[in-house]
């Protein structure tokens, strides 16, 4: 598997962010520490001196003897000196939480920062070399990972964030002799609401969304297949699936992780099936797939997903609450750095599983069975994919009771499989998957040694099949009709919410469409006066005016004491900068949260319509 050139130079910014990161403030904090140690103990040794000169009974080698010792012996050493004979040098400059002890403190604490976020930073990049070795050490680099570098974040937060706050203190009232309270508040703040979210984000459980559309197919439904499954199974040497889902999604795959389908929590192994290929497949390229699926069970690659997966999607939700942040967002780059070096072992390890499944269900049905069956597979997934997106680029509201996807696909597959189009969407397309990333198909074909010309793909999409296990499934009408007609509900309305951002609008009809998404809001404002977002714009009664979204280029919300108020900039030059203008908003205040992403929303809406309009 080769690295993409842009993904070799993702990793070098996040690895040098890291260093950037982990380094940048304990750096600074020693740096500025060793040079006000060190003009401190210029002063103190001038100051020392001057006081020593000033002895006039004391000799004049006493005199050199004395400053020698505290030029060989100044301030910023003499806190770790534990020779008896300074002790009370010692105790009269190294008062516990004084000025010298903290300089101290701080030095130390920075270089171990700095030594700590070298060897973690190393440490990030050992494992995610880890994760390449083998499925197991996979497993161990990614639990290590996950903790170390969560942990690793919080931890450097806090030791960064006490060095930030004790330097907005001592960098002002060293170089400017005094020092501001509010900034050092502030960045007390910052910093605490930074290690609160990091922490919490830690100790935070994601609930896991593992739903699938489908209904269950029970033994009585699909006799047949199931026997055919569980012999298949036994061939393989592997426990077959507890659970069979039927459903309309343009794939097959296996899981071990809990699914929820309808109102069931299935767990153990199951198998999802997609009716409309096995209707589109004959019994042994049906097999094919379903024996490649059994391999993924006999591999042991689904008990591994079902015990990584949840805790990569708790690793994301961290990142995600890591990046909404604005300090812990600093630390981001260390985290996507492992996670992506992680991915890219994962998404190897992957491609090695969809091989090897794919040569063991060569080797139990054949590898023409397997070559064929990916041929139908992706050009019913290609096509399905093309008419949907056509339907829903289309301007004009969907009826779902007659839309009609099904027959659509149905009817057009033959013609698609004989157009210019077909052939080169086939070459680079990737069988589709919900899990992972599968190889694309002419590697896979490769991999079990079957070549197939190019010109052959069409007359095998469009071969009928002498016989289909969806057939032997009694139920699989009944399923096909509930399963589209509730995919269908489902496409149509937000086919149609998509209009409502489309539609200018340009007549009552599309005006309706647009209001039903987006209709007038007002809000109460000081005395009897409003101001109301539409789609036309933002008005206010207090001004008589509209401010009409296409005379809007940003827009900023100011909070003041005399009265918040809109400040919109416009598209127009000013004599000086931009035109911009003001939107009184006097009395509007438990509000504002909400009228600000009204405002937010309907600007949104506008911007994406006026785009829609450009690119048509």
């Amino acid at each position: 598997m080769k690295i993409s050139s842009a993904l070799r130079l993702g990793l070098a910014k996040y690895l040098a962010y890291s260093l950037l990161a982990l380094l940048l403030i304990p750096l600074a904090a020693y740096l500025f520490t060793g040079y006000a140690q060190r003009d401190e103990d210029t002063q103190f040794i001038a100051r020392i001196s001057q006081r020593i000169d000033a002895e006039k009974a004391m000799p004049a080698a006493e005199k050199q003897v004395q400053k020698d010792f505290y030029r060989a012996n100044p301030p910023s050493t003499i806190c770790t000196n534990q020779d008896p004979e300074v002790a009370d040098y010692r105790d009269a400059m190294c008062e516990t939480y004084g000025e010298l002890w903290q300089f101290n403190l701080v030095r130390k604490l920075s270089l171990w920062s700095m030594v700590a976020g070298v060897v973690l930073l190393v440490a990030v990049l050992a494992l995610g070399a880890l994760a390449f070795v083998n499925r197991r050490l996979q497993y161990t680099s990614f639990v290590t990972g996950w903790h170390l570098t969560t942990w690793a974040s919080a931890t450097s937060l806090v030791v960064q964030g006490a060095l930030a706050v004790w330097l907005s203190f001592w960098v002002t009232a060293f170089f400017m002799h005094k020092y501001w309270p509010k900034l050092i508040i502030l960045v007390g703040i910052v910093v605490a609401c930074g290690v609160f979210m990091a922490v919490v984000s830690i100790f935070k459980r994601v609930q896991l969304n593992n739903g699938v559309d489908g209904e269950l197919l029970s033994e009585a439904d699909a006799p047949l297949l199931w026997a055919r499954i569980r012999h298949m199974a036994e061939r393989l040497k592997t426990e077959p699936p507890r659970n069979i889902v039927a459903g309309i999604d343009a794939n097959f795959f296996v899981t071990e992780a809990p699914l929820t389908v309808g109102n069931q929590q299935l767990t153990g192994r199951t198998l999802f099936v997609s009716i409309p290929l096995l209707r589109l497949l004959d019994q042994s390229e049906a097999d094919a797939v379903l024996g490649h699926e059994l391999a993924h069970l006999r591999g042991g690659d689904t008990q591994s997903s079902a015990l990584l997966g949840p805790k990569i999607n708790q690793y994301d939700h961290y990142r995600r609450a890591m990046r909404e942040g604005i300090v812990s967002a600093v630390f981001l780059p260390l985290i996507d750095l492992y996670r992506t070096i992680f991915e890219v072992a994962l998404a190897r390890e992957s491609r090695a599983r969809e091989f090897q499944a794919d040569r063991t269900a060569a080797q139990l049905i054949s590898p023409d069975a397997i070559a064929q069956s990916l041929v139908k597979i992706v050009a019913y997934a290609q096509y399905r994919s093309k008419i949907e997106n056509e339907l829903f680029g289309q301007n004009r509201k969907h009826d779902a009771a007659a839309l009609g996807i099904a027959s659509y696909v149905a009817q057009g597959l033959s013609p698609y499989a004989a157009s210019a189009d077909f052939l080169n969407e086939m070459k680079t397309a990737n069988v589709p998957h919900p899990f992972d990333s599968h190889p694309a198909m002419p590697e896979r074909m490769r991999a079990v040694g079957v070549t197939l010309a190019e010109s052959d793909y069409g007359a095998i999409v469009v071969r009928v099949p002498a016989a289909t296990w969806a057939q032997q499934i009694l139920t699989a009408d009944a399923i096909e009709q509930r399963m589209w007609g509730a995919y269908e509900q489902a496409f149509a309305a937000d086919h149609e919410r998509s209009l409502a951002y489309r539609y200018e609008p340009a007549n009552d009809e599309e005006r309706a469409l647009v209001l039903q998404y987006f209709p007038p809001v007002q809000y109460a404002l000081k005395g009897s006066d409003t101001v109301a977002v539409s789609i036309e714009g933002i008005a206010t009664s207090a001004d008589g005016v509209t401010v009409a979204w296409d005379a809007i280029k940003a827009l900023e919300f100011k909070e003041s004491t005399w009265g918040n108020a809109l400040i919109v900039t416009h598209p127009e030059k000013a004599m000086i900068g931009a035109k911009t203008s003001k939107i009184k908003l006097g009395g509007l205040k438990k509000e504002k949260d909400d009228f600000n992403a009204t405002v937010g929303h309907y600007w949104q809406r506008h911007q994406i319509m006026r785009a829609q309009q450009q690119e048509a």
